[in-house]
C-alpha cells in the first residue's frame, strides 16, 4: 500500500463529510428563514440525493477513461462552489441550486473508492475501503456538532461558509500531494477505448449474474439503513422521551463504533473471513438488529441493540464496495462504484419518507420492524444463491485479454 496516498484519501474523504455534515442538520432552519414549507424543506434535502444519483455514476466512469484526480479536482471544485452559492445565498431557489450542484459533482467518495482500488491489491483492499469508512464515520460524528456551534444565534451562513473553506483546503491538497493513480498508459488506451464510457458498457456490466446481486445488496442495505437514520430522531424524541442533545449523542455513539469497526477491525475480518460470508453474517446481524431497535423499550435497551447494528453497518459498508472492485474489470471500477452510489443516493431519496410514513400511520416501531423485513429478505436471497455471489471476473468478448 502507498501509505501517503491512503492518507491523502483519509483526510479527502475526512474533510469532505466534515463539510457536508456541518450543514445537513441546518438545512432545515436555513430553508425556513425564507418562508419555506414542510413539503419544501423535504425536496431541498432530497435534491442533493436525486443530483448525486445522476451525477456519481457518470464522474466514476469518466474518471476509468481520464484518470482519478482530475475528476477529484472536479468533483471538490463544485462542492467548493455549491458551499459558496449556499452561503451567499438571498432566495429560496438559490438554496436548492447550490445542493444540486453539489450533488451533480459529488463524486469525490465514488473517486475515492476507485483511487484506493488502484493502488491496493486484492488483499488490502477490504483495509483501504475501511479506511474510507472510518474516514466518512468521523467526519459525520464531528461535523454536525461543530455545525452546531458555528450556527448559533441563527447565524446559518457560517456554517456553508467553514464547510467551502475546508473544501477548499482540500483541494488544494489534492492538487498538491495525490499522484494519479492510473498509469499514463493505461489513461491514454481507456481515453482511446470510446466504447468504454458508453450507456451499452454499463448495461453490460449491469446484466452480469455476479454484479447485479451485489447492487440489490447495495440498495437494499441502503434502503434498510435510510429509514433507520431517517426516523431515528423522531424515535428518539417520542418513544425514549430524549432531547436533541442526547439524540445526538447517541448518533454519535453509532457513528462511532462504526468508525471503529471499519477503522480497525475490518482488515482482520477480512482476512480471516470469505466476503460472501461477510456479507451474509453482517446482513442477518442487521435484521435482528433492527427488529430489537423497532421494540427497544429503553435508553439502555436501545444502546445495546445499537452495537450490533453500528457492527453490521460497518462491516457491510466497508465489504460491499471491496466485493464490486472485484467482480469487474480494472477499466469499470470507476463506473460501477458510481452506480452503486447512484443506488444508495436513491434509497437515501425514497427511505426517510417511507420511514416517516409508517411512524406517522402504523406505528413507532413499524420502521425498524419494516427495515428489518427488507433485510431479512436480502438474507434470504443471498442464502438461497446456489452459486458464490462474489467471485474473480470471467473474459467476456468486449474485454477479453483486459489486464488485472
Amino acid at each position: 500500500m502507498k501509505k501517503h496516498r491512503l492518507l491523502t484519501i483519509f483526510t479527502v474523504v475526512f474533510v469532505n463529510m466534515l463539510g457536508f455534515g456541518l450543514i445537513l442538520p441546518l438545512l432545515p432552519f436555513y430553508a425556513e428563514t425564507f418562508n419555506a414549507s414542510g413539503t419544501v424543506v423535504g425536496l431541498l434535502v432530497a435534491s442533493y440525493a436525486a443530483a448525486q444519483m445522476i451525477g456519481a455514476p457518470v464522474l466514476g466512469r469518466i474518471s476509468d477513461c481520464y484518470g482519478r484526480r482530475p475528476i477529484l479536482l472536479v468533483s471538490l471544485l463544485g462542492s467548493f462552489l455549491g458551499f459558496v452559492l449556499l452561503g451567499v445565498a438571498n432566495a429560496l431557489w438559490l438554496l436548492f441550486a447550490s445542493r444540486i450542484l453539489d450533488g451533480l459533482t459529488g463524486g469525490n467518495v465514488t473517486v475515492a473508492r476507485a483511487y484506493i482500488t488502484d493502488v491496493t491489491d486484492e488483499r488490502d483492499r477490504a483495509k483501504g475501503m475501511g479506511l474510507i469508512g472510518a474516514a466518512f464515520g468521523l467526519g459525520f460524528i464531528i461535523g454536525p456538532a461543530m455545525g452546531g456551534l458555528l450556527s448559533t444565534g441563527e447565524r446559518y451562513a457560517v456554517p456553508a461558509l467553514v464547510a467551502a473553506g475546508l473544501t477548499a483546503l482540500n483541494l488544494l491538497a489534492v492538487y498538491l500531494w495525490l499522484p494519479e493513480s492510473l498509469s499514463a498508459e493505461r489513461r491514454a488506451e481507456l481515453a482511446a477505448d470510446r466504447e468504454t464510457f458508453s450507456l451499452r458498457s454499463l448495461h453490460n456490466v449491469l446484466s452480469r449474474p455476479r454484479v447485479s446481486p451485489l447492487l440489490q445488496i447495495v440498495f437494499v442495505f441502503g434502503l434498510a439503513l435510510a429509514i433507520f437514520e431517517g426516523v431515528f430522531s423522531l424515535y428518539a424524541q417520542k418513544h425514549l422521551d430524549l432531547a436533541s442533545n442526547q439524540t445526538g449523542y447517541m448518533l454519535a455513539y453509532v457513528g462511532l463504533l462504526v468508525a471503529l469497526v471499519q477503522g480497525a477491525a475490518i482488515g482482520r475480518l477480512a482476512a480471516r473471513f470469505q466476503e460472501e460470508r461477510l456479507l451474509l453474517g453482517a446482513a442477518a446481524i442487521m435484521t435482528v438488529s433492527l427488529m430489537g431497535w423497532a421494540y427497544a423499550p429503553t435508553v439502555l435497551a436501545a444502546l445495546l441493540v445499537l452495537a450490533p447494528l453500528s457492527l453490521s453497518i460497518g462491516v457491510l459498508s466497508a465489504t460491499i464496495h471491496t466485493a464490486l472492485t472485484k467482480v469487474v474489470h480494472s477499466d469499470e471500477v470507476g463506473g460501477i462504484l458510481g452506480l452503486s452510489a447512484a443506488l444508495t443516493s436513491l434509497a437515501r431519496a425514497i427511505g426517510p419518507a417511507t420511514g416517516g410514513v409508517l411512524f406517522d400511520v402504523v406505528g413507532v416501531w413499524a420502521p425498524g420492524l419494516f427495515a428489518a423485513a427488507l433485510m431479512s429478505w436480502l438474507v434470504w436471497q443471498m442464502w438461497r444463491r446456489s452459486a458464490p455471489a462474489i467471485q474473480p471476473p470471467l473474459p467476456n468478448l468486449e474485454h477479453e485479454g483486459t489486464p488485472r
